[in-house]
């Protein structure tokens, strides 16, 4: 057995509308170079660069079938996927919030699902030791009937919701390190047992709402939510103190079958959405920190499916980064930004500043 990467070329052609940033502009003002951050360079380049170091030869590469209508409205009401649907055979728009397409949008977010999905159900069915779905346009912001933050389709419930109806398993846990928290997932299972969500974000980055350590789930899904919201500038040490003290003990708790990854890189130390100094090390740590509890609790069954992160720069090295400790591959693709990063996280006293809180937060659990 081998790491799957899942990947469609098309993919790619997912486009935005006329923006600058996040701004929309309404053709008022020149876009900028790229327009919407949520461009397909970081996630191209990324694949890209496991080709050409060699990587991509350890990894068992391959494509899948996009998600079905059946597949989608276990998630997402008949009435969002219509409107949906009609718009994007259109020209394109925008339903929510910051989050546009251009016209196929509909067929290319299917196809983003349907990459997630498959790629759990291939860990779970045992023909993959691992899993990285590199979806794009990502998911972890959208609601059942409300897309936000460049999410149409929320890709990791949709394969969760499939891969249940599969019988292929019963409790699923759902880690975030986006940057931006995990609004969408959060709000899909906050009333349920049998997926715990945690979400390790930039505090008030986006939404700037939601994320809240005191919102713990409701019903039966009460205690089955942890947000773990960070304080800007938490870099290196802060992020692997909150996943060995916080997110980890929570999730062994729960003991799933599963581990799920929303696997953003816009905590990198440049990204233009994020200002949280991690580093292509720290993914590379906080993977191996995954795949050490997915080993001890659920066979090793770990999927990653990919999320945000804006910078054409350092995504691709952050990604190589996650993909060779996923595989155990010795092929490397050395940080060109690492010992400058490394130059830039926060001093001792910010670091004791932050084992504080994240005290308080372990001790109140």
């Amino acid at each position: 057995m081998a790491a799957g990467f899942f990947w469609d070329e098309r993919c790619f052609w997912h486009s935005g509308g006329n923006y600058a940033g996040t701004l929309p502009l309404g053709g008022l003002v020149q876009p900028l170079d790229g327009g919407l951050p949520e461009s397909p360079e970081s996630k191209r380049r990324l694949k890209n660069l496991i080709e050409v170091t060699g990587l991509a030869g350890d990894l068992h590469m391959t494509g899948a079938a996009p998600a079905t209508q059946d597949d989608l409205q276990r998630v997402h009401p008949a009435s969002y996927l219509d409107q949906f649907k009609e718009l994007s055979d259109a020209d394109g728009g925008e339903l929510g919030l910051r989050a546009p397409f251009g016209p196929g949008g509909f067929e290319i977010a299917a196809q983003s699902a349907g990459l997630a999905q498959a790629a759990l159900q291939d860990v779970l069915r045992g023909s993959l030791d691992n899993a990285y779905a590199l979806s794009r346009p990502p998911g972890h912001h959208c609601l059942p009937d409300f897309p936000n933050g460049f999410c149409l389709l929320n890709n990791i419930g949709i394969a969760i919701e499939s891969a249940t109806a599969a019988g292929l398993a019963q409790r699923f846990a759902v880690l975030d390190w986006d940057v931006h928290h995990g609004n969408g997932t959060e709000a899909v299972f906050y009333d349920r047992a049998d997926v715990l969500t945690v979400s390790i974000h930039q505090d008030r980055n986006y939404p700037m709402d939601t994320g809240a350590f005191a919102d713990r789930g409701v019903g039966a899904g009460a205690g089955y939510n942890l947000n773990i919201p960070l304080p800007p500038g938490t870099g290196h040490n802060g992020y692997l103190s909150a996943m060995e003290r916080l997110a980890l003990p929570a999730i062994r708790a729960y003991s799933p079958d599963v581990l799920i990854i929303a696997c953003g890189f816009d905590a990198g130390a440049n990204d233009p959405l994020g200002r949280m100094l991690a580093t292509a090390e720290t993914f590379s740590m906080m993977t191996a920190q995954v795949m050490a509890l997915a080993s001890d609790i659920c066979d090793g069954k770990l999927v990653m499916v990919h999320e945000g992160g804006y910078s054409e720069t350092y995504v691709p090295f952050c990604g190589h980064a996650v993909l060779q400790t996923l595989s155990g591959s010795k092929i490397t693709a050395p940080d060109p930004l690492g010992e400058t990063f490394r130059l830039r996280q926060p001093d001792a006293k910010f670091d004791a500043y932050l084992d504080g809180l994240i005290a308080d937060m372990a001790a109140a659990l």
